[in-house]
């Protein structure tokens, strides 16, 4: 048996692993771990820990004090906070004997901050990059991108927090914060041609698998509806990003078609918030980790069914006499 670890288990990405790796039918202890007691997360592990917040001074000594606790082989980030935290610490983790699910370090830091990506991307000379911009003056911004343009978070995934630029008052409003905070990009493509692909890297500039799927996204920068797709052109862009930022293990790439091509929107470079839906279509990614990391299996290709996902709201029950329905 394999002892995994999934944090940020009340979370979509986190019980998304866990389902997925349950899907798996592997002999595993799955330890879950949130911040939140009151939580769905202790439906989906065979052991629910409370986790101190990433942030807090004694979060280190907690994690390892769970590590040594549940004998852990592996553990697997939910939240980015997390992902962030680990790179960090990898070394006095993995001295510990449990394996950490982390991606490229260089590549991690780059993914932090959405224009010193843009910068990497331009130095590379990408042809899937989105034109940005850090500059501050309207008219500037507003001949080189047109109206309306977008000013999204250089730090952030999802959706959250973009501004929709459509006139001068709006614009004053976030000002201050371009440079700062703040990134400007026009509108590329439109929400019916949107992508999201995960590829599981070998980390010398290739990749073992792939999935894509077409998706739109719910008001919380998630994954809401999905279809499985054959996107021309993702094999050339995959392979083009790979060679440079050189990902290992599962990694998520964002495009939109734009007159015809592909741009990224951005990489994740760690499972993303659809994992679930993958694996319910075939590509189990969170299996995957386990046999590449823990039993050195190489991924192979599998074969997708076909079909569309939609998510939706439902009851998770807790019953005092048992465990859950």
């Amino acid at each position: 048996m394999k002892n995994v670890l999934v944090s940020g288990a009340s979370g979509i990405v986190g019980y998304g692993i866990l389902r997925s790796l349950r899907m798996a039918k592997m002999n595993l202890k799955l330890v879950g771990t949130t911040i939140y007691e009151d939580s769905v997360a202790q439906g989906f592990c065979d052991v629910f820990e409370r986790a101190l917040p990433t942030k807090d001074p004694e979060y280190m000594n907690w994690l390892c004090h769970i590590l040594d606790k549940h004998q852990i082989d592996i553990i697997i980030p939910g939240i980015e906070d997390d992902l962030y935290k680990w790179v960090e610490f990898k070394n006095e983790i993995e001295s510990r004997g449990s394996r950490v699910l982390t991606n490229n370090s260089e590549l991690v830091t780059l993914c932090k901050d959405k224009w010193q990506f843009y910068q990497k991307m331009m130095e590379i000379n990408s042809p899937v990059v989105i034109p940005s911009s850090v500059e501050n003056n309207f008219e500037v911004l507003a001949d080189a991108f047109k109206l309306p343009f977008l000013l999204k978070p250089k730090r952030g995934f999802g959706s959250k927090g973009i501004v929709k630029v459509d006139n001068l008052e709006i614009f004053n409003m976030h000002k201050d914060d371009i440079g700062t905070i703040l990134l400007a990009q026009p509108i590329v493509g439109n929400q019916e041609e949107e992508f999201t692909t995960s590829a599981f890297c070998d980390g010398q500039g290739g990749f073992y698998a792939k999935m894509t799927m077409r998706r739109k996204l719910s008001k919380d920068g998630y994954t809401d509806r999905a279809e499985t797709y054959e996107l021309e052109g993702v094999d050339v862009a995959l392979k083009h990003l790979c060679s440079h930022f050189k990902p290992v293990g599962p990694t998520n790439f964002q495009f939109r078609r734009h007159d015809g091509r592909l741009k990224l929107l951005e990489i994740n470079p760690r499972i993303s918030s659809s994992t679930s839906i993958r694996a319910a279509f075939g590509y189990n990614e969170s299996e995957m980790v386990i046999n590449y990391y823990l039993e050195n299996k190489i991924p192979v290709q599998p074969e997708i069914r076909k079909g569309k996902a939609v998510r939706y709201t439902e009851d998770f029950i807790f019953y005092e006499d048992r465990n859950h329905l």
